[in-house]
C-alpha cells in the first residue's frame, strides 16, 4: 500500500530560486527511502514541503498525496491534524529545535495534549514510555536540553516524532552533529522503531554510505531534481548517474586502501537555484558530459532492475512515470 506519493513537485522561492523541480517519489508503509545530495540540492526544501512548512512566499505546485489525500490542497485545520499524527519530522541540530527554557518532558507531552486530547497524567505516562522506547530513563523528562548530551537530545527529538504514532517519519540529517559511535546507535534505533511500528521513513543525508546501510531505496538529488533512484545498495555500489557515482566515491570504503588514502572528489558546487545552467544542470561539473548535455535537459530514464537515472548515457529515454512503478519496486527488493 502506497503511504506517500509525490507527483511532479515544484518549489520556487521569492526571487525565482527553483529549489525543487519536478520531483516524483513514492513510499510504502514500512519502507525506508533515503534522499541524498550536497547542500543546496533541494533535500530539506522537499522535506518541508511534505508538511507545508515552507514560508508563505514559496510557490508550490504538484501533488503530495498522503494516504491518497493531497496535502497541498488541504484546509489549514486538516494540515494541522496531519502534522504529528499523520507525519512528523526530526530536524537536524536538536539543540536548535528544542526549547532551551522548557523541560524535555513538557516538550514531548505538548503534541500528545494537543493532538490526542490526553489528560496531563496520561501525557506524562506516555512521555515516560517514549523516553524509554528511545533508550532514555523516564526520569530524564525533568531535564532541560542543555543537561543532555548530543545523542540524548537527538533521542528526545525521535521520541517527539513518535509521540502521536505517525504513519510517516521524515528525518532530516538526524545524525550530522553526532560522533560515529552515537550516529550508529541512532541509526539502529530508527531502523528498529520503523520495523516495529511499520511506519514509512524518509531519511535525508549527504552521506550515501549511511543511507545505503539504512534505507531500502535511495533517491539522489541535484539542483532540485532527482537524478537517480533505485535500490539503495545498488545506487551506492554501482551508480548510473555521474553525480551519484561522484557522491559515492567521496566516501572511503572500509578495507579498501585505495579509497582510504585517495578518496575521489568533485570540483565545484551545485548551481545557484536562481541561475541554473542550460541543458543538464550537472554538465558543467560532469566528467563524461557530451556536447548535447549543455543544450538538452535530461529526464529520468529506465536503467533496469528498478532503477532510474537522468543521464544521456543511460539507455533510451522513456516517458518519466509519477514515480518508479510498483512492479519495478517489488522486483528490486
Amino acid at each position: 500500500m502506497t503511504l506517500l506519493e509525490v507527483r511532479d513537485l515544484e518549489v520556487t522561492y521569492a526571487g525565482g530560486a527553483a529549489a525543487v523541480r519536478g520531483v516524483s517519489l513514492s513510499l510504502a508503509a514500512g519502507q525506508k527511502l533515503g534522499i541524498a545530495g550536497e547542500s543546496g540540492c533541494g533535500k530539506s526544501t522537499l522535506a518541508l514541503a511534505l508538511l507545508r512548512l515552507l514560508p508563505a512566499s514559496a510557490r508550490v505546485s504538484g501533488q503530495i498525496l498522503l494516504n491518497g489525500e493531497d496535502v497541498l490542497t488541504m484546509r489549514w485545520g486538516q494540515v494541522r491534524a496531519v502534522r504529528w499524527a499523520g507525519a512528523s519530522i526530526v530536524f537536524q541540530g536538536a539543540m536548535h529545535s528544542l526549547n532551551p527554557v522548557h523541560r524535555i518532558g513538557d516538550q514531548i507531552a505538548e503534541p500528545i495534549l494537543l493532538h490526542r486530547g490526553a489528560t496531563a497524567a496520561a501525557a506524562r505516562k506516555r512521555t515516560g514510555e517514549l523516553l524509554e522506547q528511545v533508550g532514555l530513563p523516564a526520569a530524564r523528562a525533568s531535564a532541560y536540553p542543555h543537561e543532555l548530551s548530543g545523542g540524548q537530545r537527538q533521542r528526545v527529538m525521535i521520541a517527539m516524532a513518535l509521540a502521536c504514532d505517525p504513519q510517516l517519519i521524515i528525518a532530516d540529517e538526524p545524525t550530522t552533529a553526532l560522533d560515529v559511535m552515537i550516529q550508529a546507535q541512532i541509526l539502529r534505533l530508527i531502523e528498529q522503531l520503523v520495523a516495529e511500528q511499520d511506519v514509512g521513513l524518509i531519511m535525508i543525508s549527504h552521506d550515501l554510505a549511511v543511507l545505503a546501510d539504512t534505507c531500502d531505496r535511495l533517491a539522489v538529488m541535484y539542483a532540485g531534481r532527482v537524478v537517480e533512484e533505485g535500490p539503495a545498495r545498488k545506487v551506492y555500489e554501482d551508480a548510473r548517474h555521474p553525480y551519484a557515482a561522484a557522491l559515492s566515491a567521496a566516501f572511503p570504503r572500509i578495507g579498501d586502501r585505495a579509497s582510504r588514502f585517495a578518496p575521489s572528489g568533485l570540483a565545484g558546487d551545485p548551481p545557484d537555484p536562481s541561475s541554473l545552467p542550460s541543458g543538464c544542470t550537472f554538465h558543467p561539473r560532469c566528467p563524461v558530459a557530451l556536447e548535447e548535455c549543455s543544450v538538452e535537459d535530461q529526464r529520468l530514464r529506465d536503467a533496469g532492475q528498478g532503477r532510474w537515472a537522468a543521464c544521456v548515457h543511460v539507455g533510451a529515454a522513456v516517458p518519466p512515470p509519477a514515480g518508479p512503478t510498483e512492479d519495478a519496486r517489488s522486483s528490486s527488493t
